[in-house]
């Protein structure tokens, strides 16, 4: 039985440290005005399919008696018990709540079992876990912990909770990753089973190839079984649903359209044309580096009823709907969303780092993932002298390269990179292809917009003009992992032909243009431009379809079931294959245009 504490609500609260915005519950968040970019893009259910605060959540409990509150990283469940119990008692009610945590191993066992993951101790990257969640508990203990039946109520929470089998509904708390990275900024999140808090590049580097990996194939599991969506992000409430409800909205973004919720983060080299051209953002930063405007395994799925908002992973949307989102590319593809696209904001800003990507059998043997970080930068806007840096100079020594590159390091000096990589005048709506093992790097003055396959995090610098990090440390540097994946052939006059994109106009009429953009023979995907000043309609030929508005105000789209969203410049949106044919109609000024990745 737990006991009510001596000032519990001032000794538990939830810590974050972020510039930006924590959502509200339930705020007017209707589009901005004058066709404005907007950062909270939500799909509708019906009323009264969402509901706030623990009052509801806590009837739902009393009237089933027996409950497991499972979820995700970085919930802060000594509140969510706090908040549960406080609430119980003012109805007169007690109940046996317990801690899945007094079912775990000895912690020195667990991290024995986690190590060969982590990599080196000062890598940002370790190799994907083939654990399971279970691997983390004490078998004997699981089976040991039973409901007592001497309480009229008995709740366990923590995550794998589930892992008890009790016979009850299933609570499923999420939580959104840019919040959870922000509590874990703020000491206020740890890694499964690890009670002691490490410094932030090592705990994101844990979540990202343990925990969450871990945690994501728990959530598959228990896709089928969850009664009730939690969303946790808010300081002193919740939000929750009826799972049934979700799953039907979710159908219906798999047959229709989608937008995830984009989250915006400073950074070393940012600019500011997104905090110039996307209201709702703070202002009261230094700069808006990316956005994360659909990189799946971080963003998430906001929905709303009556004005209440929740917010679920985007894993969900996969585990349930992979073979309508994708169609004929599923069998390959599976649950992972293969294509993203994210903001590279260097207006007013820095150069990024000299940089690569691994090649697909590298990425997979050294850090177990399935495909790698084949990219593309459309350059959606830039100034006059913007650039970009692509391939190698005709006369690359590539071991010279490295012992000057290993001298700048080492010595904290300056490189000229220019004598061993191409500088090219940036181009609006030009797209530069970087197939992996490519050097490439955006200057200062470019909007970028990459698109590129999945994986995000997988960068190997090499110079980085001697910078630090926003908060005044160096940023890592990796030229042993760049030099066993350059390509030193796509040099010299190769680099233009082979890296700069040939368009050509594959239809066209009075009213429309659709604008082909190849990519590299390495890049699973394809790109096109489609321009109409009044209607354009295609099939998805059940494929998934990826777009942007990159030219004009504000268009309108309607799927064949008669779904119809309406779309700002550079927001950024899917047509799943299921929805089979779509129609943009344009609502600006001037002709619409339309950026189009897609499979191969």
């Amino acid at each position: 039985m737990i006991q009510k504490e001596e000032n519990s609500e001032s000794t538990l609260q939830i810590h974050r440290k972020s510039d930006q915005y924590i959502l509200s519950p339930k705020v007017s968040l209707e589009r901005p005005q004058n066709s404005q970019y907007h950062i909270y893009p939500q799909h509708h259910l019906e009323s009264g399919k969402i509901f706030e605060g623990y009052e509801g959540l806590v009837d739902y409990i009393i009237k089933h008696k027996t409950i497991c509150l499972d979820g995700f990283s970085g919930i802060a469940w000594d509140i969510v018990a706090q908040k549960i119990r406080d609430v119980l008692l003012g109805k007169g009610f007690t109940a046996n709540i317990v801690n899945i945590d007094v079912c775990l191993k000895d912690e020195r066992e667990i991290k024995s079992m986690i190590q060969p993951f982590l990599g080196e101790e000062e890598s940002v990257w370790g190799r994907k876990c083939d654990l399971s969640l279970v691997d983390y508990f004490d078998g004997e203990k699981l089976k040991a912990l039973r409901p007592d039946h001497q309480s009229a109520i008995n709740i366990a929470y923590g995550n794998g909770s589930s892992l008890l089998n009790w016979d009850g509904p299933l609570v499923y708390f999420d939580l959104p990753k840019n919040e959870l990275q922000y509590r874990m900024r703020g000491g206020c999140a740890s890694n499964l089973g690890i009670s002691t808090k490490n410094v932030d590049f090592k705990m994101y580097k844990h979540y990202y190839f343990i925990d969450w990996v871990v945690l994501n194939k728990e959530k598959e599991r228990l896709a089928s079984k969850i009664d009730v969506m939690v969303d946790a992000q808010f300081n002193d409430t919740i939000t929750w649903s009826y799972m049934k409800d979700i799953r039907e909205a979710l159908t219906s973004m798999a047959e229709s359209v989608f937008r995830v919720r984009p989250w915006f983060e400073p950074g070393a080299w940012g600019g500011h044309w997104m905090m110039d051209h996307i209201p709702g953002l703070n202002k009261d930063v230094v700069n808006y580096a990316w956005a994360f405007s659909l990189i799946v395994p971080e963003n998430g799925l906001l929905f709303e009823s009556d004005g209440y908002l929740l917010e679920i992973s985007f894993d969900f949307l996969m585990n349930q709907e992979s073979k309508r989102v994708l169609g004929k590319h599923e069998p390959t593809f599976g649950t992972e969303f293969p294509i993203r696209f994210n903001f590279l904001d260097t207006y007013e800003g820095g150069n990024l780092s000299i940089q690569c990507h691994p090649s697909l059998t590298y990425i997979q043997e050294e850090f177990g993932e399935n495909i790698t970080q084949d990219e593309c930068y459309y350059i959606l806007d830039c100034k006059e002298d913007a650039s970009v840096y692509l391939g190698f100079q005709e006369n690359i020594d590539p071991q010279k390269f490295k012992e000057d590159l290993e001298r700048s390091q080492e010595e904290n000096s300056e490189l000229d990179i220019v004598d061993y990589v191409q500088k090219h005048p940036s181009k609006k709506h030009d797209l530069y292809l970087i197939p992996n093992g490519t050097v490439h790097s955006a200057g200062s003055g470019n909007m970028v917009l990459e698109i590129s396959a999945t994986p995000y995090i997988f960068t190997f610098k090499m110079y980085d003009w001697l910078r630090l990090d926003l908060d005044g440390k160096p940023r890592p540097i990796n030229i042993e992992h760049a030099f066993k994946n350059l390509n030193f052939d796509r040099k010299g006059k190769n680099v233009p032909n082979e890296l700069f994109s040939k368009t050509y106009v594959s239809e066209e009429s009075s009213n429309y243009r659709v604008t082909n953009y190849p990519t590299h023979p390495e890049h699973f995907y394809d790109v096109r431009r489609l321009e109409f000043d009044a209607i354009i309609e295609r099939s998805t030929e059940n494929s998934c379809q990826v777009m942007m508005l990159v030219e004009g105000d504000q268009i309108q789209l309607e799927t064949e079931n008669g779904h119809v969203e309406t779309l700002a410049y550079a927001e950024t949106f899917v047509v799943p294959a299921a929805a089979k044919s779509f129609k943009l109609k344009n609502l600006g000024e001037g002709r619409a245009k339309v950026i189009n990745a897609f499979l191969k």
